[in-house]
């Protein structure tokens, strides 16, 4: 967690009805298709209601997804302010090797700006089919497929543009993403730790791969609605907060989805335009929104396959919550909202603490794969359950690791080695136990079923992993890229 805290103040000295925030904790936690892990909710540039959904805490790393896309978009405009990068540069001008093999035409006149606004021509998602024509150095992948279109007249939503983006970015500075940012960005504003996943080339990923916390999210949002100041210090110029957040290109039906009424408004730098403000987002419910009319910062992670529908909730109750003027006192929905934001908890899963019956069966009973494989984690090959005078506990095996997960019943049990996770679960007859595993540096949750009758087990995610591999890679990256990496 950052050294210096975010300053807070009450709902109602900000202008903001407590009770607004209560609907739409309420609503969430209502939306089936929605599981919360956080909220952040900044107004006047202070903190008005701060919570975290346990197990998932303030100070723990969280996979964001694609917002790690605005991280790069800023970390862009402090190269063009330091003249290390010009927009209207030819992206092959920063890739002379490559010269000699890109020969089509759009592909040497695409620009930085166009792989910064998601328009190189493509008309749809290349990363596959990039990294088909090159395995080892996906920008050549890219720059090697035609764009369909002119640069510049297309959006597609494109990840290996925004890799190539950030790949020009550490070519001319030299470092990483994180390090250049680090004296920029990161301690300048007290974001704390962060870290970012890399490739098997030592790059980190642009696109994707930020680990940080809700309150990272939170300080990248404030600085963008302050023009790029902080504390009364100019740290980014405004005329990239305009330029990256003002729509580029219209993104209409792009997404291929008629109810994504948010993803229909344009996009800029790395930032979507909004029904209302612009944001970073990512995958499942990583936002960090930006509502300059309401001078408001909004920070949520979660795990939903909705994200319109938690856009939805926010434009629905936050909104209506923000308020011309401060509130009347005495305020007593402030204190519920308090007292409600320090009581936020996922539910364990449901379960006996012990089977009913067999529980000498079940002391290192050991359970392979349902049908030869294991649904959504083909790699794991075997679980076990142990036990001792202090309970039941999963030992997954997945090649020559095994994760241990404690069950907890009732409550949920939290594991730092070798991947931090917290388990729940029990059993439901004499034969059948279930055990949730949330991997607390990501939105994800594994669901673990062992079935005492047959000696199988099944497991399948909630959200299945964007980024795959193992689970001892289901944390933030320390250390060295292993030899597995992307």
């Amino acid at each position: 967690m950052s050294a210096r805290p975010l300053p807070s103040g009450t709902p109602s000295a900000q202008g903001v009805d407590a009770s607004g925030v209560l609907a739409f904790l309420d609503a969430v936690e209502a939306a089936g298709a929605i599981e919360p892990h956080s909220l952040m909710v900044l107004r006047h540039g202070r903190v008005v209601a701060a919570g975290w959904w346990a197990p998932y805490a303030p100070d723990r790393l969280h996979l964001l997804y694609s917002l790690s896309k605005s991280f790069t978009s800023t970390a862009a405009g402090f190269a063009v302010a330091e003249g290390l990068i010009g927009l209207d540069d030819p992206v092959i001008s920063y890739f002379p090797e490559l010269d000699a093999d890109i020969t089509d035409p759009r592909s040497r006149a695409m620009r930085v700006r166009h792989v910064a606004s998601m328009t190189s021509g493509h008309e749809a998602e290349t990363l596959d089919r990039a990294r088909a024509l090159d395995r080892d150095d996906l920008v050549r992948g890219f720059l090697l497929l035609p764009p369909d279109r002119e640069p510049g007249t297309v959006f597609a939503y494109n990840q290996p543009a925004t890799y190539t983006l950030a790949a020009i970015l550490q070519r001319v500075t030299g470092r990483s993403l994180t390090a250049y940012l680090r004296p920029r960005l990161l301690d300048p504003l007290g974001f704390g730790e962060v870290a970012w996943l890399a490739d098997r080339t030592g790059r980190e990923l642009g696109f994707s791969g930020l680990h940080g916390t809700t309150d990272a999210i939170a300080r990248l949002g404030q600085l963008y609605l302050d023009e790029g100041r902080w504390e009364g210090r100019r740290v980014l110029s405004p005329e990239w907060i305009a330029e990256a957040t003002r729509a580029h290109v219209p993104t209409a039906g792009a997404m291929g989805d008629a109810d994504r009424q948010d993803w229909d408004r344009g996009y800029g730098l790395q930032f979507w335009r909004s029904r209302h403000g612009y944001r970073g987002d990512g995958a499942y419910g990583q936002f960090c929104l930006v509502l300059p009319e309401h001078d408001a910062v909004v920070a949520t992670t979660a795990a939903t396959p909705d994200m319109q529908g938690l856009l939805d909730l926010v434009w629905e109750h936050l909104l209506p919550a923000f308020r011309p003027a401060p509130l009347p006192g005495p305020r007593d929905a402030d204190a519920a909202l308090a007292d409600r934001l320090a009581r936020l908890a996922l539910p364990p899963a449901p379960g006996k603490p012990a089977p009913p019956e067999h529980p000498d069966r079940w002391r290192d009973a050991a359970f392979t794969p349902y049908g030869g494989v294991c649904a959504d984690r083909p790699s794991l090959t075997g679980v076990t359950v142990t036990a001792d005078g202090d309970g039941w506990t999963l030992v997954l095996a997945e090649g020559d690791d095994r994760p241990a997960a404690r069950l907890g019943t009732g409550a949920w049990t939290v594991a730092e080695e070798p991947v931090p996770l917290a388990a729940s679960g029990g059993w439901s007859d004499g034969d059948t136990l279930t055990a949730d595993l949330v991997l607390l540096e990501t939105p994800h949750r594994l669901r673990v079923t062992c079935t005492l009758a047959d000696g199988t087990f099944t497991a399948h995610w909630a959200t299945r992993p964007l980024h795959g591999g193992p689970l001892r890679r289901m944390r933030a990256p320390r250390g060295p890229v292993p030899p597995d990496g992307l």
